[in-house]
């Protein structure tokens, strides 16, 4: 894995991956990562009644917000060249200061090959190479498939629980880089 210095426009690379930002014309693979998200999901992280988000909405979003180029990195195969989902770390205000989550997403049809956690482990190199020294994550208690990729890259379950009775309970994990 080879990870460009901090301050620059971040790279990650894998043997079978790059981890770049986000390009406008892929907003598509944003929508159908929206389209695809299991209905336990909270409605405001799923496309509403109306269609919103729409690729427009995302194209723009991509243009505008800094988290598509530093934080939530697309997540490339680099045999094929095409984008199947993110990953990166963002502030979600939910943990400690200085303290960011790892978040990651792919789309259906790349489940269960072992990107997520390709990804997550060059995610959490750029981080210790970035200086921090301690990441966390949450995931819904019924999505065993995160759940199995934060275990496999170190993450272990706190006693930090947000339940919600219509969604499910939110878990929080740490690592210590």
């Amino acid at each position: 894995m080879t990870v460009d210095a901090p301050g620059s426009e971040v790279l990650l690379e894998t043997s079978r991956l790059l981890l770049r930002p986000w390009r406008v014309d892929e907003a598509a693979v944003q929508r159908e990562l929206w389209t695809e998200r299991d209905p336990r999901v909270p409605p405001h992280r799923r496309i509403d009644a109306d269609g919103h988000p729409t690729v427009a909405e995302l194209e723009d979003s991509i243009r505008t917000h800094e988290v598509w180029s530093t934080g939530l990195l697309a997540v490339e195969r680099k045999a094929s060249g095409d984008v199947v989902g993110y990953c990166g770390l963002v502030d979600s205000g939910r943990g400690a200061v200085g303290e960011p989550e790892l978040a990651f997403e792919l789309l259906r049809r790349v489940w269960c090959q072992g990107y997520a956690t390709e990804a997550s482990w060059a995610v959490l190199e750029w981080a210790r190479s970035s200086g921090y020294e301690r990441l966390w994550a949450t995931v819904w208690d019924w999505n065993t498939a995160s759940r199995r990729v934060l275990a496999k890259v170190g993450f272990t379950e706190t006693d930090r629980k947000e339940v919600d009775a219509v969604h499910g309970t939110t878990l929080f994990t740490t690592k210590r880089l």
